[in-house]
């Protein structure tokens, strides 16, 4: 008796556990891969809560977590610096998530450009700012852990329809929030370059201070004509950031006299979802420009 019951308890164990093993380089892409992929899928973070996704480097001990991953989750347009190591090593298909979204270009300020259009400024790969984008990202990653575990198909795509329509609702609130904002505030000054999506989404001109990772920082004379930009646009806010060095933005604040909104959530860390990223940076946002 004591062994069937082993047995019926092993077999149990089995059957409820995850198929698919998918480990995942950015903390957005991980509540993606949950809301997706539901019990059918073991989602490892190897970035956890508080590292920065520009700057991740696996370590013998993400990898060995990693193990028996079959897909890999990164958000790419050159985000993650060491994936290229990680392709050499890592057994799972990697997945790019942003590679098959429509791009933007750090200077372009809300300028979009087709697949493979060449061009002299660096791609913005901060996509997941862009709810439409999000919602395109959500069916890429359901059809690709359809086609690692076929006979979860169904299920993926199910869940990817009813988080497709969760992320409706949260576009309309945001727009709705937003539209007490007056034309002439639409300004987005932010501490770097990771909010142009969110702009040309919602209508904004961003004004980044820093480029597109936080050690880009303006010399001297860039810093000058910052200021200058910022006083000439009577921009209400400056924005800093949960995970950036505040010394410059209080040094510019301190010269110009605009205030200084509450920090945002620029690359998804310290938040428990994708929703609550958004929402947070909307109030923020709302606090300060309305």
């Amino acid at each position: 008796m004591r062994r069937l019951l082993l047995l019926f308890l092993l077999g149990s164990s089995w059957l409820n556990a995850a198929e698919l093993k998918v480990a995942t380089l950015h903390p957005l892409l991980g509540d993606l891969a949950r809301k997706v992929g539901g019990e059918a899928v073991e989602v490892v973070d190897l970035i956890g809560p508080n590292a920065d996704p520009h700057h991740f480097e696996p370590t013998p001990a993400d990898l060995q977590r990693a193990e028996g991953a079959a897909l890999f989750l990164a958000a790419g347009l050159g985000l993650e610096a060491d994936l290229p190591a990680l392709k050499s090593i890592a057994r799972g298909r990697i997945l790019e998530v942003g590679a098959s979204l429509p791009i933007l270009y750090a200077e372009d300020h809300g300028h979009a450009h087709e697949e493979g259009e060449l061009h002299e400024h660096a791609i913005d790969p901060h996509w997941w700012h862009s709810i439409d984008r999000f919602r395109r990202a959500t069916l890429i990653v359901a059809e690709a852990f359809a086609t690692a575990s076929p006979r979860h198909a169904d299920e993926f795509r199910k869940n990817a329809a009813a988080y497709r329509e969760s992320l409706d609702t949260l576009e309309r609130w945001v727009r709705v929030r937003l539209a007490g904002i007056p034309r002439e505030k639409r300004q987005l000054a932010t501490a770097h370059a990771a909010f142009n999506y969110f702009c040309a989404d919602f209508g904004f001109e961003p004004i980044p201070v820093a480029g597109l990772n936080r050690e880009q920082t303006p010399d001297p004379a860039q810093l000058s004509r910052l200021i200058g930009e910022l006083k000439a646009h009577r921009v209400a806010a400056v924005f800093p950031e949960k995970e950036s060095n505040p010394k410059l933005l209080q040094a510019i604040t301190s010269d110009t006299g605009i205030r200084s909104g509450e920090p945002l959530i620029a690359d998804g860390t310290n938040v428990v979802s994708y929703e609550a990223m958004f929402r947070h940076n909307v109030e923020a946002i709302v606090k300060a420009l309305k």
